[in-house]
């Protein structure tokens, strides 16, 4: 499922416009990007929590060549399933 039919499974389901859906999906998405870029995390309890999480600098090997290389320490955003959507996607 793409951002489009997201959107009108959404309108679809609260019998609003797909402009607003369309709406509301986003400020979602700018929201919870804006928060886990500022190091906040953002939990929605029985679907999951968006957090950002710092990876050290480590040492990589170039596939072509073999040649070790220096990956950078970084921050990256990640997402923990809840149980009731992990429970929803084993069908429980």
């Amino acid at each position: 499922m793409n951002k489009e039919e997201l959107v009108q499974e959404i309108s679809k389901k609260t019998k609003v416009t797909q402009k607003d859906a369309a709406e509301v999906l986003g400020a979602l998405i700018e929201t919870i990007e804006t928060s886990v870029s500022k190091g906040q995390k953002v939990t929605l309890v029985g679907f999951g929590t968006f957090e950002a999480r710092k990876r050290a600098a480590r040492t990589g090997r170039n596939p072509q060549t073999g040649k070790e290389l220096k990956i950078p320490a970084r921050t990256v955003p990640t997402f923990t399933a809840g149980k009731k959507f992990k429970t929803a996607v084993n069908g429980k």
